[in-house]
């Protein structure tokens, strides 16, 4: 029975690359994927999607007011039996759009795999998070370690003096040089002034970077 499957993190725990080995697994099968990821983020180019260690795909982009069930339908339609869709971050999707994935697995009986992040740098849920939470079958969290060597759940936005920023907007694309996983400890001391963290710059082995789907 198709399910929808949230895996969440904090940032850096490796949700991309588990996506890919995911639709990877379907490929070896013999079975078709679909991998949608939010128009919004280009950091490594339109319609693909990049892990941090240079793994990357093509994928199917879509707009914050886009119908997901059609998009699904539409690739259905011109490509083929679909045996799995996978979501890149999806904490960016729209309510109306988890609702629409929901779709997907009750009226076109396909799994939809869903990663993104939980709480944004202020340490509230995105509205996709939050829907996905609600609606989802299964949810499975993907872990990675803080600096303290605690378990990472909380995300810092910091300047390029590793201070943490407080105000702005929710969504702000960045990597490494923006966005910093710690645990909810670290998280109190780094918003409150008391501490800092190293910054690291994102870098991605584009030179060893190899397809691992269609």
């Amino acid at each position: 029975m198709a399910k929808l499957y949230f895996h969440y993190s904090a940032m850096n725990a490796g949700k991309t690359t588990t996506l890919l080995q995911s639709a990877y697994n379907y490929h070896e099968r013999g079975m078709r994927t679909l991998v949608m990821t939010p128009a919004l983020d280009d950091r490594y180019g339109e319609g693909v999607v990049v892990s941090r260690i240079g793994l990357k795909t093509s994928a199917q982009r879509f707009t914050g007011d886009a119908d997901l069930l059609a998009q699904v339908r539409a690739d259905i339609e011109a490509n083929g039996e679909l045996h799995c869709v996978l979501v890149d971050e999806a904490q960016f999707l729209a309510r109306a759009q988890v609702w629409q994935l929901t779709d997907v697995v009750d009226i076109l009986g396909i799994p939809v795999l869903a990663y993104g992040l939980r709480t944004d740098f202020r340490g509230e849920l995105f509205e996709g998070s939050r829907h996905l939470l609600a609606w989802a079958d299964s949810l499975e969290e993907i872990k990675t370690i803080c600096h303290s060597g605690r378990k990472a759940t909380m995300v810092v936005r910091v300047d390029e003096h590793g201070r943490a920023v407080r105000d702005g907007p929710q969504v702000e694309i960045g990597g490494n040089e923006r966005y910093v996983s710690v645990s909810r400890a670290e998280f109190k001391k780094i918003m409150s002034g008391e501490g800092r963290v190293e910054l690291q710059q994102s870098v991605l082995p584009l030179e060893r970077t190899q397809d691992t789907a269609d």
